[in-house]
């Protein structure tokens, strides 16, 4: 397989990172006594290609075009029509622990992600303290290692809170993680507008644009200047965006292209999405669409207030996503246009989870994530008072109303942090390598997750995974390349198991079967308005535990748990095996988050 997508001469060309050249000089008492040698210049394998991972934020599976939704994205279109659908693609259900799964090769509780890298999100055990260790290394620190230059853009994500000031420490920091540019921001989310900006290793102000045209002219800077002075080595780009996280915010330029378009309302959305994906075949054609989830009310019954405000809200949204894809756009254009684009490996995860379940039943401007709901009708007033800032640099905080997440999600249901259900989890993957995919524009159905990637690029690349990167010796991985599927769309699955967890809920999947938990409280259950929900009281053991057969259920609509109990006790022994080897215990859930059992920092900001 390296083979035919490379030459045949690639690993021949490979040549030992500087740290492991064993000196193969003589030094003697004299200089003619001595025999000089230098160190070879790493060079990355003879024909590699330049290598970019797209990952945006909080999408769903169904919002955009590529994958039958009805928000358009012409830049993930032409892309998917020359590369692969992977439609049986994960995530970890949330952004931190996908991007360090993503970003080490390696299950997010092993690389210390369980949680987040924030102070008020993150527990001092192995696998919550938000510290990704150095035996756990990044594609970033391997590819550097062998030959590329290595850029990042936008969204990080894993730098712990304590660390991300001027003075550092910077060994988790993208430029310690491997990075040699960095231009974004180390948190979880930012204003797009007034972004908390670094540049490198430090700090620096932004102009004033939408951060999202910012990264994308930096990205393209960076790598004219690296083509300029080397235009024969490859480079690495990790390209994450913050769209289509909160804050929604896009001018009117773009939200005003759906102006109307949502007035039907998310049940249309979702029955109209259903059809398109059972049409281009990203789903089966006996699929059925699951009903609306717990909570969210038909769209004819709402007021018309409501209906006003909540579409505005969409209409934002779908702005924001288009945008996003226009800016992908632009740096496709620029590879496109100084000939780059043939020679490189692109991958897309159209989302770092499912859709976002934080902007409440109501929408959202200005409220903070942690902070109580209001009573839905007067939060409708409210927003329907300042719908004026939806989308513009005044809605700080800007996100769709929980309607809208499900419909982003169809045709699963539930949503981001959902680590039981597949609409928190599945996310679209889109490969692109012109000169390396044969079968283009077709769909591949194979079971991925996102630590699937790392061991997916060195495949390809034909760069071995390093026993040692830079002294340090490198633990296991726990991905499965998908190369295998790139030449053959019926070839089984490899990568044959997996488990989730976050905040509660989980799940693990193995050979088509799949047990899970939606465990309460979660967040919905503790902001509601007036307080948490008294009435639930929290019992890891007495949790209801679901079981799928993935293979002929994929949205997961027929629970088999009493049908099929031995399959159940299989997948929950498995679950607990992984629990201990991967550092899941102990459970930590939202309501040890919104109780500080952790860190003991104040989270809520009432309103």
């Amino acid at each position: 397989m390296r083979k035919t997508l490379l030459t045949a001469g690639i690993m021949a060309a490979l040549t030992l990172p500087a740290t492991a050249q064993t000196y193969k000089g003589t030094v003697g008492r004299t200089l003619a006594e001595s025999t000089e040698w230098w160190q070879q210049p790493t060079r990355a394998p003879q024909g590699a290609p330049n290598v970019i991972w797209i990952i945006l934020d909080d999408v769903g599976f169904g919002a955009s075009s590529t994958f039958g939704g009805v928000i358009r994205t012409p830049t993930f279109d032409s892309l998917a029509a020359a590369g692969l659908r992977y439609t049986n693609f994960h995530t970890c259900g949330i952004c931190a622990p996908t991007r360090s799964a993503l970003l080490t090769g390696r299950n997010h509780h092993f690389v210390h992600e369980g949680g987040f890298s924030h102070i008020s999100l993150s527990a001092g055990f192995p696998g919550y303290d938000g510290r990704i260790p150095s035996k756990d290394g990044t594609i970033a620190e391997i590819l550097r290692d062998n030959g590329y230059n290595t850029f990042a853009v936008g969204k990080y994500g894993l730098t712990p809170d304590e660390d991300a000031t001027d003075a550092g420490p910077f060994d988790r920091w993208p430029s310690g993680k491997g990075f040699e540019r960095f231009f974004g921001f180390l948190g979880s989310q930012t204003d797009q507008y007034q972004p908390d900006l670094v540049e490198d290793n430090a700090h620096v102000k932004p102009d004033g644009r939408n951060l999202n045209e910012q990264i994308t002219d930096k990205a393209i800077a960076f790598i004219q200047a690296q083509h300029k002075a080397a235009p024969t080595k490859p480079f690495f780009l990790y390209y994450a965006p913050g769209a289509t996280h909160a804050p929604h915010q896009v001018s009117h330029e773009w939200s005003d292209l759906y102006k109307g378009k949502f007035d039907e309302g998310w049940d249309v959305f979702r029955e109209r999405v259903f059809e398109n994906q059972k049409r281009l075949g990203i789903i089966p054609a006996t699929a059925t669409l699951p009903a609306r989830n717990p909570n969210i009310k038909a769209w004819n019954s709402l007021t018309a207030d409501q209906k006003k405000v909540y579409a505005r809200f969409m209409e934002v949204y779908a702005g924001y996503l288009t945008y996003a894809d226009h800016q992908v756009g632009r740096l496709v254009d620029y590879l496109r246009e100084s000939g780059q684009l043939d020679h490189t490996l692109i991958f897309v995860i159209i989302g770092d989870n499912g859709a976002s379940k934080e902007g409440t039943l109501a929408g959202t401007i200005n409220r903070g994530t942690l902070s109580r709901s209001l009573p839905e009708e007067e939060a409708v007033r409210r927003n329907l008072d300042s719908l004026g800032e939806v989308g513009t640099p005044q809605g700080h905080n800007t996100n769709y109303p929980l309607g809208w997440a499900q419909a982003a999600n169809t045709p699963f249901k539930y949503w981001k942090q959902d680590a039981n259900a597949e609409g928190g989890t599945r996310n679209p993957l889109i490969v692109y390598y012109p000169k390396g995919i044969t079968d283009a524009g077709s769909i591949r159905t194979q079971y991925g997750h996102v630590n699937d990637l790392l061991p997916t690029t060195l495949e390809f690349l034909g760069i071995p995974f390093p026993s040692q990167i830079r002294g340090v010796t490198q633990d296991t991985l726990q991905g499965t390349s998908l190369v295998y599927s790139f030449t053959d769309r019926n070839a089984p699955s490899r990568h044959t198991e997996q488990y989730y967890y976050i905040f509660g809920a989980r799940s693990v999947y193995k050979d088509g079967w799949k047990a899970e938990v939606y465990h309460h409280p979660d967040i919905l259950d503790l902001s509601r308005p007036g307080g948490p929900d008294t009435s639930i009281h929290r019992d890891y053991d007495k949790d209801t535990w679901e079981l799928y057969h993935l293979d002929e259920d994929f949205n997961e609509q027929v629970d088999l748990a009493s049908k099929y109990p031995e399959k159940l006790a299989e997948l929950k022994a498995q679950f607990e095996t992984d629990a201990k080897r991967y550092n899941i215990y102990p459970f930590i859930d939202w309501q040890d988050v919104f109780t500080r059992k952790f860190h003991k920092t104040v989270l809520y900001d009432h309103p």
